[in-house]
């Protein structure tokens, strides 16, 4: 827990510099469709260092999500054999990701906006909706409505109970940071046994 403790200073460190958005902004387009971390972890220590900058955050995390999300669409719709397949089953997803289909069917747009709400992984969701060649209009459309809940509703209460989470946060550390790789860990073992 050392290291995330360390992580998580540094990521509050770096908040302060000009070039702190833009990495927020890489870590949300990359999210979207291959990279394993979620960008809360970057936008809670920015907006804590920054409350006054909260709903900018929000607004880039949410811009550079969708954005990251539209190539993991065309990843799942043009590369999916070369490209998706890696991703996929680099997560060892391969089997989970042919029966997901029948779901994917029934119910598309509620699992666009649950996983762009949720800790899910949302480059699965991505790159299925591409292959399974869900309407572009209404991903986006998803995209954005999950994404900017997510951010915003976390961006409106880190800057009005910023000061209380942020105690919460130095207090019990380790202990929030084990939960979140449980919840992490858990949604990916959901999906793997689906």
């Amino acid at each position: 827990m050392n290291i995330l403790r360390k992580l998580y200073d540094w990521t509050i460190e770096k908040s302060k510099s000009p070039k702190a958005v833009w990495f927020l902004s890489l870590v949300s387009f990359t999210e979207s469709s291959i990279f394993p971390i979620p960008p809360d972890i970057i936008l809670i220590p920015m907006i804590i260092a920054k409350r006054i900058n909260a709903f900018f955050y929000a607004l880039v995390c949410t811009i550079s999500s969708v954005i990251g999300g539209i190539i993991g669409y065309c990843i799942g719709f043009f590369f999916f054999n070369s490209l998706g397949i890696l991703i996929i089953n680099y997560y060892g997803l391969q089997n989970q990701f042919n029966n997901f289909e029948q779901y994917y069917q029934l119910f598309g747009i509620w699992l666009v906006l649950g996983a762009g709400f949720t800790p899910f992984p949302f480059k699965f969701i991505t790159i299925a909706s591409g292959f399974f060649g869900f309407n572009i209009f209404i991903f986006i459309l998803a995209s954005l409505i999950a994404r900017g809940l997510r951010f915003y509703i976390l961006a409106f209460l880190l800057k009005i109970y910023g000061q209380t989470i942020e105690k919460l946060i130095d207090k019990y550390f380790n202990l929030l940071a084990i939960l979140f790789f449980i919840l992490l860990i858990g949604f990916i073992l959901i999906i793997k046994f689906l």
